[in-house]
């Protein structure tokens, strides 16, 4: 005879393995709260700040290996390095993606989201973003250290994540699918084709434009805060869910989500957020509009192309006024 309790056991047993399973998959974006339990679990902290502000002050027993949009990419392409270069860096810093890891930086700095992405496309599944990073790190009155921790080197074996980055021949190939949908995460100016910042201007085709300053709050909170209009960075705060699906209200979450920037950067935040309103397949054109706008054959929409001819003009009356100033500056010290 049956035994009925036998069913219910093992139908307990997935549950419980499937919510391990689930658990083990990091939430993209946390807060406060969420990187104190971090920290408790034995997480790894990584502040991907640059070297000097880090050494200023951390949370403590966060790791740092400088400025992460400078250490993993090429400073000419702004394309990350070898997958063989990124393995020792991340080796000698004992930095594996298949741990948890909590990135941070200033806050709302994109940096740490670009670290999240390059995580997801090395393997990982388990690193998290905090937004707020070191700003509402010391606005909830929470310790910080200066002495730099260093973790053990260890060896690493990283295999890409094919379904996390997207090349520009892939990018221009999935143009004609319906089943991909496309976020241009930079500003309307750029999308316009009005800010060239590419040897031409405009968009991708069938691209929405949705500027990754939109998830804010405020958006206008960096010219607020130049002006002293505000008096802190509350407005640099994740917008609700209900507004951030408010905001992307006109995306399929079912559908290939690719989202686009000037260089991948931006493009991580708002792939991030996606990720966090349940989108299923989001993927980030890493060489976003600098691969694509010189790439001079691939369809665009908005085109404009970079005027070198005003730009040396504006270089030129720049050099007329600094030798002005350093004549007014050479007459004042004649008259001491």
């Amino acid at each position: 005879m049956t035994n009925p309790a036998k069913p219910l056991s093992l139908c307990l047993l997935l549950v419980a393995a499937l919510a391990t399973a689930a658990s083990a998959i990091a939430a993209p974006i946390v807060g406060t709260d969420e990187v104190e339990a971090a920290r408790a679990r034995g997480a790894l902290i990584w502040d991907v700040r640059a070297e000097e502000d880090y050494r200023q002050g951390h949370i403590p027993g966060a790791v740092n290996i400088d400025d992460v949009l400078v250490q993993l990419r090429d400073a000419r392409t702004e394309d990350y390095l070898p997958v063989a270069q990124l393995q020792q860096l991340l080796g000698d810093a004992g930095i594996d993606p298949a741990r948890e890891i909590v990135l941070y930086g200033a806050k709302a700095a994109t940096s740490p989201y670009f670290g999240l992405i390059t995580m997801q496309w090395l393997g990982g599944n388990r690193a998290s973003v905090y937004h707020g990073g070191i700003d509402d790190w010391k606005a909830a009155g929470k310790p910080t250290a200066t002495d730099p921790t260093r973790l053990p080197t260890i060896a690493l074996a990283l295999r890409p994540n094919a379904g996390t980055l997207v090349s520009t021949r892939e990018m221009i190939a999935s143009l004609d699918q319906p089943d991909v949908q496309i976020v241009d995460a930079r500003t309307a100016k750029e999308f316009a084709g009005d800010d060239v910042r590419a040897l031409r201007g405009g968009h991708i085709p069938g691209a929405i434009n949705i500027p990754y300053e939109a998830n804010w709050a405020d958006p206008d909170t960096p010219r607020k805060l130049q002006r002293k209009l505000v008096a802190n960075k509350d407005g640099f705060d994740l917008k609700s869910e209900e507004q951030l699906l408010r905001l992307y209200a006109k995306l399929d979450r079912t559908k290939e989500t690719i989202v686009y920037c000037q260089s991948g950067v931006r493009a991580s935040n708002t792939a991030a957020v996606l990720q966090t309103l349940g989108f299923d397949k989001v993927k980030v054109y890493d060489s976003s509009w600098l691969g694509y706008g010189n790439q001079i054959d691939a369809p665009a929409e908005s085109v404009s192309y970079f005027n070198v001819g005003r730009v040396n003009n504006l270089l030129n009356q720049l050099q007329g006024r600094i030798e002005i100033l350093e004549g007014q500056i050479e007459q004042l010290r004649a008259r001491k």
